[in-house]
């Protein structure tokens, strides 16, 4: 028997947001947007106000931040160690240099130089210090944290809506899905997965009980600086827009934080690399190169429900 489900979509994030609940009070979507709203005021780099922005700004002293702040940049720089620098926080001025320097609506293309001008590497989070409620950058240090800032908003936004008596949530953030609790319908939560190379077509679909679902790709956020076509995915170990020949990649994990964080990671790795980093932390996944090539890592087969090769019908996608 199908569950009462209500459903929301909204901005958010510099990005589509989409929520959908399972029973629970009336107001349970009012709630969870404000939320989200509150943890980007506080993460955005493009607000000057952001706690991310007064850290940002001030190199070599402490500051004190909200509770989610510190846990968000405890679990970036967490992610930075675990994958070995893959995935890095620090890209910031990198990703500056490059001219993603605006929010991504406003940016324009321009004749200034590209991002091989005084481009190196990222410094990296080993001298960033946690104490508490309070975070030290060293000099030269700034944080980027709108990727896993986007998984961990959802993943915080999930827990509270079951929290707040829903029976079952679903949480996008332009990608980034978390799902947990009842689904709507009886066949499970099931997400769609872009085809990147294809806009407008889906590459898959994922079936799960609970768990999360994020990509992370090179074909979408572009723009042109003198003539070049550059992107936001920044290797750490270049300062340069990765030059990896995977276009795309799609994880399946318990966290949409984590998730969000080995997608990345894999891209940039490239292959075979990705696609053991992917097994090595027991996550399924899906990498595609820019021809359209697509390998599977990891338990991926169990959760895939569809593929336009299969044929057939599936439920409608969770996000």
């Amino acid at each position: 028997m199908a569950a009462e489900a209500r459903e929301a979509r909204f901005p958010v994030m510099g990005s589509a947001g989409h929520l959908i609940v399972v029973s629970g009070a009336p107001d349970l979507l009012e709630r969870a947007q404000k939320l989200l709203a509150e943890l980007e005021s506080c993460w955005s780099r493009f607000r000057p106000d952001s706690e991310v922005s007064l850290l940002n700004s001030s190199p070599g002293r402490w500051v004190r931040l909200s509770v989610p702040t510190v846990a968000l940049i405890g679990r970036a720089v967490q992610a930075w160690g675990t994958t070995g620098g893959l995935y890095d926080p620090t890209v910031l001025s990198a990703l500056e240099a490059a001219g993603y320097d605006r929010s991504f609506e406003t940016l324009t293309d321009d004749a200034r130089p590209g991002a091989d001008v005084d481009a190196v590497p990222a410094p990296g989070c080993a001298g960033i210090e946690i104490d508490h409620d309070r975070v030290r950058l060293p000099p030269g240090v700034r944080l980027d944290l709108g990727g896993i800032g986007k998984g961990y908003a959802a993943d915080l936004v999930a827990d509270e809506l079951l929290g707040w008596g829903a029976e079952g949530a679903c949480v996008n953030l332009g990608g980034d899905v978390r799902v947990a609790g009842r689904a709507p319908g009886p066949g499970g939560w099931v997400v769609a997965v872009d085809d990147h190379l294809h806009p407008d077509e889906d590459l898959s679909w994922v079936a799960l009980s609970h768990g999360a679902v994020a990509s992370s790709t090179r074909l979408r956020r572009r723009w042109q600086r003198s003539g070049r076509e550059l992107h936001h995915l920044i290797d750490p170990s270049t300062g340069r827009p990765s030059a990896s020949s995977v276009a795309a990649v799609t994880v399946v994990a318990a966290q949409a934080h984590w998730a969000e964080v080995l997608a990345k990671a894999a891209l940039i790795a490239g292959l075979p690399a990705g696609s053991e980093l992917l097994r090595s932390h027991g996550v399924a996944g899906v990498l595609v190169t820019g021809d359209g090539t697509v390998h599977r890592a990891g338990p991926w087969e169990r959760y895939e429900s569809w593929t336009p090769k299969s044929g057939g019908t599936s439920p409608a996608p969770a996000g």
